[in-house]
């Protein structure tokens, strides 16, 4: 196992001893490594990343006698990344951890870290100070990562990677996330199809990091008004359920509230080009709080058992409380208990990654939708060192038959890895496929013995 930890860089505290001697004395060396005006800026409340909630981006300080950045909270100050003196202290932070024994890191709000702050300025993105912490990473540990949060849209996604993929190792897929949940929410799988296929194009040695759901709400935002709405209808019908403006937060199980859908989101997970990214908790199928302010709802502690505090922590109180009571409350739902049965979530979501490891397609190979004349079924095919793997995703709840057309010389026979019912072509060398509402499919192209050869690479 190797541990990827969080870098959060783009600001700190209100209290933190940097901003509190930076808002103490305008000569101390910490004043720069914030920024700050001396008027009230006239864009204090664009750039929001918390509306309804948050004020502003700009706030009055009463001890320094000038208004501060903060992209988040106002308890939050953003650090000036153009102070050389800012960056060499992130790549101190990194060293640090790296030299621990770190793997890497999750880079957290990318594209903020790497703006200008010019109060009354267009925001630039400076890019190339991602060169500069991949650089530094490489040199102090040869196979360390960095994985970009970024929701950007697939014209900007070079930028982070790089022409060269010499910036970002890995990114966050946003824009495929959201449409994997409209295609979840309406039956419709081409806007998701259509994200695949803009999202196919990056370096060589960079990667996505797919995934379902976060620590955060489930961002919409890239959706279009009638898309997102539809979302709202179908998982977060209720205002409580819904943040921002632009997001959900509920956790993936309540919100399916099917556990053929459920599987069917993990099937597709496990499939989706790149590697898969999971939240805790969600291979029991945890549920979230939503008594709880923001996205607290969805950072509840992990339910290990049915002891006090569901095994989580000998304490008398943690930080959030453990869900305790309603149907995802720690006493129905948690790890020892599904354990032991053979039919749980936890059980099949183990399974299932055992399989995806056998599939190094989806995580080297390339990818291509193949077309079934079904707007709710996706279809692709992989293709890695003369192997191929064709998977099969119906959104619909309702029974679905395709034709299909695998394109690659082997196909006329496709073997299921999921159960026993392998498909045939006929005389046309198309497959000729049903599947049930919600239904997926995991083949791999050619007969057997085909394989057994082709794999001796």
């Amino acid at each position: 196992m190797r541990i990827i930890l969080d870098l959060v860089v783009n600001h700190t505290s209100d209290q933190h001893p940097w901003f509190k001697a930076a808002r103490a004395d305008q000569n101390s060396k910490y004043r720069n490594w914030y920024t700050w005006s001396k008027k009230k800026p006239k864009d204090y409340k664009s750039g929001m990343v918390f509306p309804g909630v948050q004020q502003a981006t700009w706030s009055y300080d009463k001890v320094a006698r000038e208004w501060y950045y903060h992209r988040f909270y106002d308890f939050q100050p953003d650090l000036n990344a153009q102070n050389p003196e800012v960056l060499t202290e992130i790549q101190r932070i990194m060293g640090y951890w790296l030299e621990l024994g770190a793997s890497g890191f999750r880079v957290d709000a990318v594209p903020f870290i790497i703006e200008t702050q010019e109060p009354g300025k267009e925001h630039v993105r400076l890019y190339e100070y991602l060169s500069e912490f991949r650089s530094f990473v490489q040199w102090r540990e040869g196979d360390g990562v960095l994985l970009g949060e970024a929701n950007v849209v697939p014209e900007e996604n070079r930028h982070f990677f790089g022409d060269q993929g010499d910036r970002m190792h890995m990114m966050f897929n946003f824009f495929v996330n959201q449409r994997v949940f409209y295609a979840l929410a309406s039956g419709d799988a081409r806007p998701l199809m259509a994200a695949l296929e803009a999202t196919q194009d990056i370096p060589q040695y960079c990667q996505w990091a797919s995934f379902l759901r976060n620590h955060d709400e489930l961002d919409l935002g890239r959706l279009t008004k009638e898309q997102r709405n539809t979302v709202y209808q179908r998982f977060g019908p209720e205002e409580s359920m819904q943040l921002y403006g632009r997001g959900i937060r509920r956790r993936l199980a309540p919100m399916l509230g099917n556990q053929l859908q459920l599987q069917l989101a993990y099937s597709l997970l496990f499939s989706l080009p790149g590697t898969p990214v999971l939240r805790y908790g969600d291979e029991i199928g945890m549920g979230d709080d939503l008594r709880l302010k923001e996205r607290n709802s969805v950072r509840t502690p992990m339910q290990w058992s049915d002891d006090p505090q569901a095994g989580f922590s000998t304490a008398e109180k943690t930080i959030l409380p453990v869900i305790s009571r309603g149907p995802w409350s720690y006493d129905r739902i948690n790890v020892e208990t599904q354990r032991r049965d053979p039919n749980s979530m936890l059980n099949w979501t183990e399974r299932m990654i055992r399989l995806r490891k056998e599939c190094p397609e989806f995580g080297w190979g390339t990818y291509k939708i193949l077309k079934v004349g079904n707007s709710s079924v996706l279809a692709m095919r992989f293709d890695w060192r003369n192997n191929s793997i064709v998977t099969l995703h119906n959104f619909d709840e309702k029974p679905k038959s395709i034709t299909l057309n695998i394109g690659v010389k082997e196909g006329r026979r496709l073997i299921n890895l999921l159960v026993g019912e392998h498909s045939e072509a006929g005389p046309d060398d198309k497959h000729k496929i049903v599947l049930e509402g919600y239904g997926y499919r995991w083949y791999r192209v050619g007969s057997l013995r085909h394989i057994l050869k082709r794999q001796k690479y």
